[in-house]
């Protein structure tokens, strides 16, 4: 075995508003709010405009946002409220079109308008089953209207324990960074150890001799994986420390010299956030972001290639001029 692979993940955060239960059912209420004034310029004088309290509904959502620290009790009667100002607008809206493609019409609505009704049904049932159970947690939940691939990615930061947008896990070699898994939903990176040293051995013809990561990634399945294809797995050994004391202090060499070494890939992520834009993704597509994030790092990867080349060429200079230099002497 040769060669260090080094294993992290991150995420890129999208472009969006920090969500919050009150503003993403007050969007989805002025969006239906649209969609009923489409449907009612289409039907004209004949079909009277449907009451939607919109003016009312305003107020009761800026009278809680303008509160700096509302109760919770406050919170969920202004959720109550908003939901049942959107649940209203739905409705009209499903009877408009209910009656227009009775009547033999197309859909009336934009194709925009569209995906957004889907998306909005969607939104308007999560939050009904959070309200009901008084809980903040919701399978494939939605915190924006016009990115609902976007999914929250808990990560347990200091700063931001809970980040909106995808998750990358990536492998660093010899400076050069790749991306092994990209996902909207949430994933455990250590999943992701086997399948980067099998790729590692495609691409080499020989397993690492190390793989540096972070202590998530030493579960049972990856300890026994290296174990069997004698990769060395950064991190202490399991079970007792050895006795003797020359044996115990080189481990304790090897493991700080590991957590030295895997600084790389945290480089790595700071380099692409702070110089490449991947703190935040303003594509709004699922597709177009993934294109975004994923042409982050074939940059990063070319500007590195760039440098080892100049240091090269310049290594070459310096090692003519210094022959040049002992000739002429």
């Amino acid at each position: 075995n040769q060669g260090t692979l080094i294993l992290d993940a991150t995420c890129t955060p999208a472009d969006i508003h920090y969500p919050t239960d009150i503003r993403l059912l007050n969007e989805a209420r002025e969006k239906l709010d649209e969609m009923i004034d489409v449907l009612h310029k289409i039907f004209g004088k004949t079909v009277k405009r449907p009451r939607t309290y919109r003016q009312k509904a305003r107020r009761d959502y800026l009278s809680l946002s303008k509160q700096k620290k509302p109760g919770n009790e406050k919170i969920r009667l202004a959720i109550r409220k908003q939901l049942q100002y959107a649940g209203r607008n739905l409705k009209i809206v499903e009877t408009l079109l209910g009656r227009w493609t009775k009547a033999g019409g197309d859909n009336p609505l934009s194709k925009r308008h569209q995906e957004l009704l889907v998306t909005i049904k969607t939104v308007l049932a999560q939050q009904q089953t959070m309200y009901k159970t008084r809980s903040h947690r919701v399978d494939d939940r939605i915190v924006n209207l016009y990115q609902p691939h976007v999914r929250p990615i808990v990560r347990g930061k200091a700063g931001a324990p809970v980040e909106f947008g995808a998750k990358v896990a990536i492998s660093l070699e010899n400076g050069f960074s790749r991306i092994e898994k990209l996902s909207w939903n949430p994933f455990n990176e250590s999943g992701t150890l086997i399948e980067s040293a099998e790729n590692y051995q495609k691409r080499c013809g020989h397993y690492p001799e190390a793989i540096l990561a972070d202590q998530i990634y030493r579960n049972r399945a990856n300890l026994t994986y290296c174990k069997e294809n004698k990769i060395r797995l950064s991190g202490p050994r399991l079970g007792r420390v050895p006795e003797n004391a020359k044996l115990r202090n080189a481990e304790t060499k090897i493991v700080r010299q590991d957590a030295g070494a895997r600084n790389a890939v945290e480089g790595k992520f700071g380099e692409g956030k702070r110089k490449y834009s991947l703190d935040r993704i303003f594509a709004r597509l699922k597709e177009t972001a993934e294109c975004v994030i994923a042409m982050q790092f074939l940059v990063m990867n070319l500007e590195h290639k760039l440098r080892v080349l100049i240091v090269q060429v310049w290594n070459v200079l310096c090692w003519n001029e210094n022959e040049m230099i002992f000739q002429a002497s």
